[in-house]
């Protein structure tokens, strides 16, 4: 190498540099590679926000349903606590658990 003419050995200069402006371009802390990953961050964090929104949507309306729907509260309150009225009797019948 060093019995090269100065000529040839100026060719590994700049691409030397070259080199390592593409290594860092591509792996460095604000690399393509980074940026990719960060746009992925993104989209996923996106997402869980709108699942975030919808649910908040879905608890506004529960909330309003509760406040305000009458006919709401009784069916909650059959279907969880099985309240009935007074006038109501109930049934129940034993669950058959064997599988055919």
């Amino acid at each position: 190498m060093f019995n090269m003419p100065l000529q040839k050995r100026m060719y590994f200069i700049p691409l030397g540099c070259l080199a390592f402006i593409l290594f860092f371009t591509v792996f460095g802390d604000k690399g393509l590679l980074r940026i990719f990953e960060l746009k992925q961050d993104k989209e996923k964090i996106e997402a869980r926000l709108n699942e975030s929104r919808n649910d908040n949507e879905k608890l506004k309306c529960e909330i309003v349903a509760l406040t305000s729907d009458r006919r709401y509260l009784e069916s909650i309150a059959r279907k969880d606590f099985g309240l009935v009225r007074s006038n109501e009797v109930v049934y129940q019948f034993p669950r058959n658990n064997k599988e055919p």
